[in-house]
């Protein structure tokens, strides 16, 4: 119940505050989406998802700015579902060259797949010579747990997995309770050579497990343009701490980015998203905080997982892109990973390849119509290569009123 009031008392407050500023203006944004795939097991699935989205955003005095937007979203997946939902609301307020975020906001890492998302709690940053140095602490108890993605324990992976139910609010609605702290530090232009960013992040499990699994990281990511090519390399360390046992994880990620001298805006990149599996008792799998979804049509944990992506992205005129991508995903150990597509006792660590491609259709700024498609190959991998393909066909139009 102190959840439901917190949230309730946030709201009124985000309501009321529009009402009390003269001059604020008001959007609303609808996204359709439709999706036509198979599951692992066989079974072939229809999804529809709607979303409306209002959001109002105004000017506090003259040093700072204030946005609400909420959301409420309904389809059908096995049966009719809707869940209303408080989205990206904050207020903004300067100090010369300092600022300060409160609210529900959002927040990544330098490698974007550690911790990043829409978190509630208050961010101070200041902008100088020297870079753009950021503390921030945040709360995800609050939030909507299939927003929030979090599943850094199994028992949290079920709690996501479960559905939704009105009798039994609190305990299916909201995501686990942790607290992230980060301190950030980054520079845009280190000798006119490249950027940098770094953060220290740490995470507190605040929830009612009996086994607590608490987390730090240290992350770094540079980025060195070249003409026509970018560069990108990071990496991050892990330490965890679970029922007085510590252990060590590690990650990285690059990145290269080309972009081609042909009539039309396109480019060809090649990434890597790498999160370290076990090696022995003290170096662990990684695990990252919220879990982002690298594939289109495979949708793995990044947990003791390598993803290497070849992709093409193409303008090929104002209202028209396309993009095409094939991405290789790859064990970094034989115990983390062993759901699909991995068989009985498998010694394989390619589990497969996916090919994915999408026409993205903008005749006007405020409309947006997305086609895409695709399907994942463990044949083409030696974890389960007998395993069943998946495959995707999806389609989404965004309508943005003003």
């Amino acid at each position: 119940m102190k959840k439901i009031r917190c949230l309730f008392i946030c709201l009124f407050l985000f309501m009321i505050l529009p009402v009390s500023i003269s001059a604020f203006d008001f959007g609303l944004i609808t996204n359709q989406y439709a999706g036509y795939y198979n599951q692992a097991g066989g079974e072939d699935i229809f999804e529809y998802r709607g979303d409306v989205i209002p959001r109002f955003s105004g000017l506090i005095g003259d040093s700072g700015d204030f946005l609400i937007s909420a959301g409420l979203s309904f389809g059908v997946k096995d049966e009719f579902y809707f869940v209303p939902e408080l989205l990206r609301t904050e207020i903004n307020m300067r100090f010369g060259s300092s600022a300060i975020r409160a609210g529900r906001i959002y927040y990544s890492d330098p490698l974007g797949f550690i911790a990043g998302g829409l978190f509630d709690g208050v961010q101070f940053s200041h902008n100088s010579s020297a870079g753009i140095f950021g503390v921030g602490a945040w709360y995800s108890g609050l939030l909507y747990k299939k927003t929030a993605n979090i599943t850094m324990t199994d028992n949290e992976r079920a709690i996501y997995d479960s559905e939704l139910d009105y009798g039994d609010f609190v305990n299916t609605y909201f995501a686990p309770a942790r607290m992230l702290v980060s301190l950030d530090w980054a520079h845009p232009s280190i000798a006119e050579l490249f950027s940098l960013k770094i953060a220290v992040t740490g995470q507190i499990d605040l929830t009612d497990a009996d086994v607590k699994l608490h987390t730090q990281y240290f992350t770094l990511k540079a980025s060195v343009p070249m003409k026509s090519l970018l560069l990108e390399i990071g990496g991050s360390f892990e330490a965890l701490q679970a029922d007085d046992e510590f252990t060590m994880a590690f990650a990285g990620d690059f990145g290269f980015f080309w972009t081609l001298p042909s009539d039309f805006h396109s480019r060809l990149s090649f990434t890597g998203h790498i999160a370290g599996g076990r090696v022995d008792d003290s170096i662990v799998a990684f695990v990252p905080v919220t879990t982002k979804v690298f594939g289109g049509v495979f949708q793995p944990k990044l947990s003791a997982l390598s993803i290497l992506s070849l992709n093409y992205t193409a303008r090929l005129d104002q209202a028209v892109g396309a993009g095409l991508s094939a991405s290789c995903f790859v064990r970094n150990d034989l115990g983390t990973h062993v759901s699909y597509p991995v068989s009985v006792d498998s010694e394989g660590y390619f589990l497969g390849t996916e090919i994915f491609a999408k026409i993205v259709w903008s005749p006007a700024s405020d409309l947006q119509l997305n086609i895409g498609g695709g399907a994942f190959l463990p044949a083409l991998g030696d974890a389960g290569p007998e395993e069943q393909p998946l495959w995707r066909a999806e389609i989404s139009m965004v309508l943005a009123i003003y």
